[in-house]
This record gives structure tokens, sequence and C-alpha cells, in this order.
């Protein structure tokens, strides 16, 4: 009897560690999560704030410089503001152009440095693909961009949390125009505009046939109270 009762004491004894070393593993997850996703930074934004009637325009800019000016003009016409999200080797070659949408209170995004995917990428890659175009930038224009967009919405957990590090908030989009691989511009207007709600981030490209469409999506946007705003003022909460 003492002897089953040794056995028994100590398989006691075993499981009683078990569970205290789980109770301690489980907690230090769950504080370690908790760290982890406390900063709304670690999270990517696909939609806005839908109180306030305001949508975004998300333009990406690696190529289609030529038509950048006219884009600019079409938005002015309509005092219409939107986020320029610009690649850094896109940047090193069109300086004058970033200062252009600086100018007009456009808001500068981060779009990578070379268009890499980022899923593919370790800290250290997206690292030095998200900071080296901060760093550009802000040597050429003094501009410190707060916002990141991955290139092809291709991004990891590790993405987020680089993006998070630096103090930059991961951008998505809730409308896709596909405008870079369908060159038409009634698909253009028709997905930027097609059951458009408050709080859509939509994406586009500059491109001649979204520039044909840009000014019938401004004007659909006006006469439907809805305003064109940046990514930062679409994602802002109400403070209350």
């Amino acid at each position: 009897m003492k002897k089953k009762w040794k056995i028994t004491s100590a398989v006691t004894n075993i499981i009683i560690i078990v569970m205290l070393i789980s109770l301690t593993v489980v907690s230090f997850s769950d504080q370690y999560s908790s760290s982890v996703l406390s900063n709304a930074n670690d999270r990517p934004y696909y939609k806005g704030n839908t109180a306030r009637g305001e949508v975004a325009l998300m333009i990406n800019v690696y190529w289609g410089t030529e038509y950048l000016d006219d884009m600019l003009k079409v938005l002015d016409n309509h005092n219409a503001k939107c986020t320029f999200f610009v690649g850094g080797s896109w940047v090193s070659k069109n300086s004058e152009y970033l200062n252009k949408m600086i100018e007009r209170g456009h808001e500068i995004g981060n779009h990578g440095y070379f268009h890499k995917d980022h899923a593919n990428l370790n800290y250290a890659q997206n690292e030095s693909e998200i900071k080296s175009n901060n760093v550009l930038v802000n040597g050429l224009t003094g501009y410190n961009m707060t916002l990141f967009a991955p290139p092809s919405g291709s991004f990891n957990d590790t993405t987020l949390k680089v993006a998070a590090d630096l103090g930059m908030q991961t951008i998505m989009w809730s409308r896709d125009t596909i405008d870079w691989r369908d060159k038409d511009s009634s698909l253009v207007f028709s997905r930027a505009t097609n059951k458009v709600t408050a709080g859509d981030m939509i994406l586009m490209h500059p491109t001649a046939h979204t520039l044909a469409a840009l000014g019938d999506i401004l004007t659909f946007y006006e006469e439907n109270a809805l305003t064109p705003v940046t990514v930062s003022q679409i994602i802002k909460q109400e403070i209350i």
C-alpha cells in the first residue's frame, strides 16, 4: 500500500508540475500576444471610417509618370485630395513629381523601394525595402511618410511588425480598379463607383484609362455626397 501511495504521489506531483508549466506558458503567451497586438499599427487597414461620408483614392506609383500632371490637374479641378503611394526606385528619378504632389496637399505613402514580394522577405529585408524609401523621400523633400502599402498587397506578419516598428501603418484597400490589367476606362469607373460606400479605399494607378475615368469618378462622388480624402484622414477614428 505504501509503495502504491508513493507511485500515486509521484504521478500527482508530475501532473501538478506539468499544469504549472502549462499555466506559465499560457500566461506568457497571452501577455506576449497582448503586447504584440496592442499597437494599432500591427494590423492592416482595408477600410476607413464609415461615419463621415468620405472615400480615399490610393494611387500607387512605380510607372505612369507621363499621366501624373494631368491627374493632378483633375484632382485640383475637383478640390480632391488623395494618397500617392510611391516606390523608391521611381522617386529616385522623379523627385520633381513628388514635390508637385506635396505642394498640392496630397499625402505621400511608402510603396517599398524595388516593388518586392514582402511576404517572402525576412525582417531585415522588409526593413531595408521600407526604411530606404523613407530615408530617400525625407532626404529629398523633408516629408515623413507614415503609411506603407505593400506592393501587390503581399505581406506577412514580419512585414506588419517591421512597419509597426518603424511607426508606420500598413494599408490595403477595399476596392481595386485593376487598372494595371484591364485597360478600359469604363471598367475603372464602374469598379471605383459601383456600390461604393463611405470608408472605401479605392486602389488605382497612373494609366491613360484611369486618367480618362478620373474626372467622372470624382463627379460621381460629389453627386453622392462622398468626399475624397487622404488615407490618413479616412482611417482616423472619431475621438469621443
